[in-house]
């Protein structure tokens, strides 16, 4: 299945293409005789147990995973405790459940990407410089698919606005926004901040490669979680965070996938036992799998994404950057929401951030979905943008760390909570496959249009030299980079002619 977001109606929207909405492909019922009502997923769903479970008591089970039951083994052991099958309405609600989940499973990674790590684990590294596990590219090659301004309007025709709803966010929201910009701060000691070296810090940046703005200044701009929670945050224990990795466990949206110069999630350890249980399905094998969950094998969740460049005019880049990782990152929730019928509660609300600064400048960025039933769009909402030199106007040195750490501590406890209390409400036990997809190895823009017109051109030849089409008759069938195989075998019953 392709992964697409869904567009809002125009009129909702200020900045929406001429495309219209886009649906869910639906996914097949597994019983002709249970019919369901189309808004019957937008409620949320209180319980997703399939039946009343019998404690166990067993040692020998003890400090072992337990193995998920499938839907069928859960009828059998409701029919063995109670001597009576589920009614009607708890099987209604485990089918539902399946078919909301089965676009969401963990699916196979691109068969080339499976080739080439085996390809790289069996070569000498003393003598070829192999990727490394997180498959990072170059700082330069992996700016290339976002140089050019269209990209922006290639994420807007897949449901991601760079620019703000119409609705703009809640009132919620606009309060969050404030708080973390205004609350005090207690700023750190000896850096290259202070006030007898800040000047000469910015001088010598000037007209430096971002190698340089990240080594000297990065970490006063968008403070370092794991860093903090070794001096003693606790509460920053449970994240993880990435330096230039790429999200390879991610399903892509469009194009390559995200690889942000920093980016900060939620650690495996952060969940209990019988969370990742529950998760499971939806992750899959970290090392062969991709999700919506999990940016990394030991990331998921991310919710901040920042991105470093040289000069004003490159800031631009790093906002498509950041725009695509916090459309990934916010597709992810959505689908986890509306497993459990509360996707609404993210509806215009602020549930990413992103930073994108210079040696000078610094733009910081909330990002939030906008849900219509069952579709849904990703936009942005501007929350400060300014220049950290000292000026007449005043001194924004110190504004992009305090709102840093005030995201840290007060807002995002909070966060966590509703994710964990969303990943509670998931069944558990269940037996739910990766799915069989793949996904295809993600082409850059530019590869992806090529590709599209050479293959259009072979098939008009084609067609024209067999008389079925005239050489002019463009293309219905373009190559997407989205694409995906689904590898299922087809049912030839299914076609024949009754």
């Amino acid at each position: 299945m392709t992964p697409q977001t869904n567009s809002a109606p125009a009129k909702n929207n200020r900045c929406q293409t001429a495309t219209g909405p886009r649906q869910r492909t639906p996914i097949p019922a597994k019983s002709p005789k249970r019919a369901r009502e189309e808004d019957e997923v937008s409620h949320p769903l209180p319980s997703l147990e399939p039946f009343p479970k019998r404690v166990r008591t067993s040692t020998a089970s003890v400090g072992k995973p337990a193995r998920r039951k499938t839907i069928t083994e859960a009828r059998v052991d409701y029919w063995n405790e109670t001597r009576t099958w589920p009614t009607e309405e708890q099987e209604n609600t485990m089918d539902r459940f399946r078919d909301l989940a089965q676009p969401v499973l963990a699916r196979k990674k691109s068969l080339a990407s499976l080739r080439r790590k085996r390809s790289d684990a069996s070569i000498n590294t003393e003598t070829v410089s192999t990727r490394t596990p997180s498959d990072q590219q170059p700082r330069e090659q992996k700016s290339t698919p976002y140089r050019h301004p269209r990209y922006e309007g290639q994420l807007s025709e897949r449901g991601s606005f760079m620019c703000r709803y119409e609705g703009g966010i809640s009132a919620e929201s606009k309060a969050l926004c404030q708080k973390l910009l205004n609350s005090a701060q207690s700023l750190p000691k000896d850096t290259l901040f202070e006030d007898e070296l800040f000047e000469d810090t910015l001088e010598s940046i000037k007209g430096r490669n971002e190698a340089r703005v990240i080594r000297d200044i990065a970490q006063l701009i968008v403070p370092p979680a794991e860093i903090l929670a070794i001096r003693g945050a606790k509460h920053l224990k449970t994240l993880r965070e990435t330096t230039n990795a790429g999200w390879n466990n991610a399903i892509p949206f469009y194009g390559s996938r995200p690889q942000p110069d920093y980016s900060l999630g939620f650690k495996r350890e952060a969940f209990t036992r019988e969370r990742l249980q529950k998760l499971q399905p939806f992750i899959g094998n970290e090392l062969e799998d991709c999700s919506y969950f999990a940016a990394t094998y030991d990331m998921y969740f991310p919710f901040l994404t920042s991105e470093v460049k040289c000069g004003a005019s490159a800031l631009d880049i790093a906002d498509r950057q950041n725009a695509h990782s916090q459309t990934v990152a916010l597709r992810g929730l959505i689908e986890l929401f509306r497993l459990v019928g509360r996707e609404n509660d993210l509806h215009q609300e602020i549930n990413g951030f992103s930073i994108s600064h210079s040696d000078e400048y610094v733009r910081i960025w909330g990002h939030y979905a906008v849900v219509n039933g069952k579709d849904f769009t990703f936009y942005r909402h501007p929350i400060a943008k300014f220049d950290i030199s000292k000026t007449e106007q005043g001194d924004n040195r110190w504004t992009a760390y305090t709102f840093v750490q005030n995201m840290y501590d007060l807002w995002l406890p909070e966060h966590f909570s509703r994710i964990c209390s969303v990943i509670d409400m998931l069944p558990s036990d269940l037996d739910f496959k990766v799915s069989e997809q793949f996904e295809l190895q993600p082409l850059l823009p530019e590869m992806a249009s090529s590709l599209s017109e050479l293959s259009q051109q072979l098939e008009d030849h084609s067609l024209a030299d067999e008389g079925v089409i005239s050489d002019s008759q463009p293309s219905t069938h373009p190559i997407t980079p989205e694409a995906t195989i689904n590898t299922r075998p087809s049912n030839s019953k299914k076609n024949k002619t009754k």
